[in-house]
């Protein structure tokens, strides 16, 4: 069986928000046909059918129920139509808790007071509903004993319910540790309640219109039905009566003076305002005196002109003065907003800055312009250091020079062409000298853009906090006086901009020279600079120039020390990557000394080599006086553990690549240039002459220069230096000595037992045989070689040579199971023979191992023997006299070339 009427729609609710028991006005289709029809009604999950009043099909009036839900749909429910629908939703606000003794409007449900300190639902007194905590910030209980303040304030009390109540009392005991911002919130607190207590009744109307309107119109229902009887008579009741006749009389009145009194009015009118308007014809004249001094500049004047006005006019309550007082003010305001778009405009010169800024306070311009002016000058400061390095990146981005196509040449070999810009080298193109490299005239003209405006940026922040922004007229005191407050409660902000100017300045610059000191963050931000081809220390120290002079230029705007140590850091930064580089690029420059190396000998056997490098190094050393030089404020930065590590294995390095040079690159130059056939041992020669004169010579001038450069560690790089040179000096020294005598101690087993030989069956001994000859002839080959290149090797030389073949002999006779009477003979004359021929070059090893060679033949028994022995060893030194003769010391001649 289906409903006769459509389900209720509910398609408004008036009004749409509300507390708990706000009457509502329902409004939609079907609502029911009567009161009885109506069996539901439920707003935000809420049934409010009690409240219910149906008025007709189209409209419910009832009250919101205290609903859980805080937003809802409004269902109607009838027995014609049943369940209905909503398009509407109504909207519960939370209602704020009133008081015990608060007024209210509507009924409050006190079932909801509970008693705080035992947590159960029961009644308590009002007095007991004071609240806990009457200054609204969180209780800091101190720790003043109750007898102390007891003493300290007697007849008083801490309970402020209490006649007696002392606020003294009641902070120390509760906010003796609250700060001073808290107890700024609290007296805000206070004013609150004691605004919201005067506001009492207004409050309480405004909470309960409603209700009034309600009570109005029951009052003027019954007031109403208690006249109705006089209603139906003639001429109506007594009150409508009496009005009827005051309004008949007012109008023949009305009617017999209307004509006169308007003539009159309006004349007096016309005079009234010809008086006003000659007599204050300045203030009517004003607002285009004010437009015309404007568009001509004579800011003063219109100044002037409004000061006047407003000491005059600005408190008036005529309404013609009013209204032109109000234009007035309106071109004023213009005039405002004109000069402080004209302040904060960029660039703009110091003068005209304090005048628009003068000119805004005289005109009382609300906020702080000089502040803002501040502002927009650090702001326009960063952009223009973001675009010089932007306007660089493009620039280096677009252009291919020839830098690009050196630095490739320098990642190739020795023989490779010299870098541009190279420390000691000259450059072959002469248009690189009037070509600085783009990080270089970036760091020039970055620095031109700081020391350009950051003067007058501080100047104006002085002007500001001395107060010579303002004009000091005696009204405007007070205001100037508050202004420099201000200034001076803006030191940090302003020293943050200083801070941030230069930090932006040494970041920029880190990401153009140090990128490696940057976080990969700032790089993204500061670099973007093409490092391929890394700067020469003759640029890093034109750098290191230009940032001086910035902060010399800023030092003497007497700008506190602690915002410039982020550019001492710089400068420190800069001194020691210019020292690695220049050290670095001198390491180049050794390696290049291969090509001027020509291979001739002095008489000491040295080569031009040590000359050539200690040259080298003098020039290294003289493009280091600037870097290395300590301006005030500055430190040695070899004085740095780090650095001072960082130089010497440098150092180091250099002397290896020297090594390096002297050894491969000049066996590549006999072998391949010149075309002479010199073998490696003979380069080995060279080197340990060399060695022992840089050693003695170059290494002290160098120190001695290294001293006067400021380099604090110049004993430790000669130290390290030199051990590192002494090493490959005895590498060379026994890889020589190794390649000499593996030949003539290998040579002396198979040539002593060359034709089946052996010591126990032999013939009598006729003399040294051949293989002892060859052997010598070995030695003195060796002799002559190391004679020819320098005779202070010969002893050194041939004393390690002998020391392995007398151990070799020694090894030799002690591996010998047993001797035959001739075969002990024989053994013993070419013992003695080699001992013999050699002795000035024995030492205590090889002496050793010609004692112990001898002690393992048999003793001589007869003299018969040893006097053959000794003919025999005559006969050998008179035969070999001629080629025995280099070992004798008389003989050494030195060499003539």
């Amino acid at each position: 069986m289906s409903r006769a009427r459509q389900p209720p729609l509910v398609t408004g609710i008036s009004p749409n928000e509300g507390a708990p028991w706000t009457k509502v006005t329902i409004r939609g289709e079907n609502l029911g046909t009567g009161h009885n029809d109506l069996i539901g009604l439920s707003i935000c999950g809420h049934n409010c059918l009690l409240t219910a009043e149906w008025i007709t099909a189209s409209k419910i009036v009832c009250r919101v129920g205290p609903a859980k839900d805080d937003k809802g749909e409004i269902i109607v429910t009838t027995k014609s139509g049943g369940l209905g629908t909503s398009t509407v939703s109504f909207k519960l606000l939370k209602p704020e808790r009133i008081g015990i003794l608060d007024q209210s409007a509507v009924w409050v449900d006190e079932l909801s007071y509970y008693d705080m300190r035992t947590d159960r639902n029961k009644g308590i007194s009002p007095l007991s509903l004071r609240p806990a905590n009457p200054l609204g910030i969180e209780i800091d209980k101190g720790k003043v004993p109750l007898k102390d303040l007891e003493n300290m304030f007697p007849r008083m009390s801490g309970d402020f319910t209490s006649e007696n109540f002392s606020a003294t009392w009641y902070l120390m005991e509760n906010h003796s540790s609250t700060s001073f911002e808290q107890l700024r919130v609290a007296v805000a607190n206070l004013k609150k309640q004691a605004s919201k207590k005067n506001e009492g009744s207004l409050a309480y109307v405004k909470g309960g219109l409603s209700t009034f309107f309600e009570a109005q119109d029951a009052l003027a229902a019954i007031h109403q039905k208690l006249e109705s009887d006089g209603t139906e008579k003639v001429g109506g009741s007594m009150t409508q009566r009496l009005e009827n006749v005051l309004n008949r009389a007012s109008e023949t009145a009305d009617t017999l003076f209307q004509e006169v009194l308007g003539r009159k009015d309006k004349a007096d009118s016309t005079r009234n305002a010809l008086n006003v308007l000659q007599r204050f014809k300045f203030l009517f004249n004003l607002p285009l005196n004010i437009e015309r001094n404007i568009q001509k500049g004579d800011y003063d004047v219109v100044i002037n002109d409004y000061e006047k006005a407003k000491s005059l006019f600005g408190n008036t309550e005529v309404p013609v003065f009013k209204k032109v007082y109000s234009e007035v003010e309106t071109r004023i305001e213009a005039l405002r907003k004109l000069l402080l778009d004209k302040l904060l405009e960029t660039p703009s010169t110091l003068h005209d800055q304090k005048r628009y800024i003068r000119y805004l306070s005289d005109l009382h311009a609300p906020g702080d312009p000089a502040w803002k002016c501040i502002v927009a000058q650090h702001k326009w400061i960063l952009q223009l250091m973001q675009n010089c390095k932007e306007d660089f990146i493009k620039e280096q981005k677009g252009t291919h020079t020839q830098m690009d196509r050196s630095s490739a040449l320098n990642r190739i070999s020795l023989p490779a062409p010299v870098k541009r810009g190279g420390s000691f080298q000259t450059p072959k193109d002469d248009s690189w000298h009037y070509k600085s490299p783009q990080q270089v005239r970036f760091v020039e003209k970055l620095s031109d853009v700081v020391i350009s405006q950051l003067p007058n940026f501080w100047k104006l922040w002085i002007s500001y906090v001395n107060g010579s922004l303002f004009s000091e007229t005696g009204e405007k005191s007070g205001q100037v006086e508050k202004l420099k407050k201000n200034a001076r409660q803006r030191q940090n902000d302003f020293k943050g901009m200083i801070e941030e100017v230069t930090r932006r300045l040494v970041q920029l610059v880190r990401g153009a020279l140090l990128p490696s000191s940057l976080t990969e963050l700032q790089l993204r931000q500061y670099g973007g600079w093409d490092t391929k081809t890394p700067l020469s220390g003759a640029w890093l120290t034109q750098v290191i120039h230009t940032v001086r002079l910035s902060l010399e230029a800023l030092s003497a705007l007497e700008i506190p020390n602690d915002l410039l140590q982020v550019i001492q850091d710089l400068l420190q930064d800069l001194r020691v990557h210019c020292l690695l580089t220049t050290l670095q690029h001198t390491e180049e420059d050794v390696k290049r000394l291969a090509e001027k190396e020509d291979w001739v000998v002095d008489n000491e056997g040295i080569t031009s080599l040590p000359a050539q490098f200690e040259q080298c190094m003098i020039q290294m050393l003289q493009s280091l006086k600037e870097p290395m030089e300590c301006k005030p404020g500055e430190i040695n930065i070899l004085n740095l553990d780090v650095v001072q590590d960082k130089a010497c294995e440098q150092c180091v390095s250099i002397i290896k690549v020297l090594c390096a040079v002297f050894l491969f690159v000049g066996i590549c130059k006999y072998f391949y240039i010149k075309r002479i056939c010199m073998s490696l041992c003979c380069v080995c020669l060279f080197w340990p002459i060399n060695c022992q004169y840089l050693e003695r010579h170059t290494f002290l001038n160098l120190a001695e220069h290294l001293e006067k450069n400021s380099f604090t560690t110049a004993e430790k790089i000669i130290r390290v230096s030199i051990e590192a040179l002494r090493q490959l000096d005895e590498y060379l020294f026994e890889t020589y000595v190794e390649k000499k005598s593996d030949p003539i101690v290998g040579s002396l087993e198979p040539g002593i037992y060359a034709g089946y030989f052996d010591w126990k069956d032999c013939l009598p001994p006729t003399g040294v045989r051949s293989y002892l000859k060859e052997a010598l002839v070995s030695i003195i080959s060796v002799h002559a070689e190391v004679f020819t290149v320098s005779k202070e090797l010969v002893p050194r030389v041939l004393s390690k040579i002998i020391e392995a073949v007398a151990e070799e002999m020694s090894r030799l006779m002690q591996c010998v199971s047993s001797f035959s009477k001739n075969g002990a003979l024989q053994a013993r004359l070419e013992i003695c023979a080699l001992r013999d021929a050699i002795e000035l070059y024995l030492t205590s090893e090889s002496r050793t191992s010609f004692k112990q060679a001898v002690e393992a033949l048999p003793q001589l028994q007869s003299g018969t023997d040893k006097k053959l022995l000794e003919e025999l060893l005559n006969k050998f030194k008179s035969s070999m006299k001629l080629q025995l003769n280099c070992f004798n010391p008389a003989s050494f001649q030195p060499v003539k070339r």
